[in-house]
């Protein structure tokens, strides 16, 4: 099935030379968040989710090669950050969201709701970078793709708080 496929080819990547750039307690921030999208992404429940979303929107498993999870965030060349990336020897990057962003959205939410976006924003990212692999010149497509999938899972899991709508606006904000 696609979804044990796909559960087996998610991992956490750390690149050494990046840990050196980063203090402990950063280095331990980042490492808790990967654990969390790690956890999250390889979920039973999720798997079989994107297991049906592959099936029906026709994207061969065969054609993602890895998905990695990144033990800390990337930023481009323009200073704004990514949350993952699709490339052309199938593999799917995903980054974590900067440690001083996650400090004001703690600022503002409890702790259990900046754990809840971290889980939001791995499982949007990996929904977002599959569908790329059919639409890879459509980000508009992808985006409302993403937004429609991602929809479909949460209302399955009955998030009603106005603290987690409030979450999800924040993932969705441009």
């Amino acid at each position: 099935m696609q979804e044990q496929r796909l559960s087996k080819e998610i991992r956490v990547t750390v690149f050494p030379p990046k840990l050196e750039e980063f203090s402990e307690s950063q280095a331990k921030f980042y490492t808790k968040y990967a654990a969390v999208a790690f956890k999250t992404l390889t979920n039973p429940l999720f798997q079989r989710f994107l297991g049906w979303m592959m099936l029906r929107e026709n994207i061969d498993a065969h054609t993602l090669a890895d998905v990695q999870i990144r033990a800390f965030p990337f930023r481009k060349e323009n200073g704004n950050g990514l949350a993952g990336r699709f490339n052309k020897k199938g593999e799917i990057l995903i980054y974590p969201k900067r440690l001083e962003f996650c400090r004001k959205l703690m600022d503002e939410f409890e702790r259990e709701n900046v754990y809840f976006y971290i889980k939001v924003r791995a499982m949007a990212t990996l929904i977002h970078e599959l569908l790329h692999i059919k639409y890879s010149h459509d980000e508009e497509e992808v985006r409302r793709l993403t937004r429609k999938y991602l929809n479909i899972f949460t209302h399955h899991k009955n998030l009603q708080s106005m603290s987690d709508k409030r979450i999800l606006n924040i993932l969705f904000s441009p």
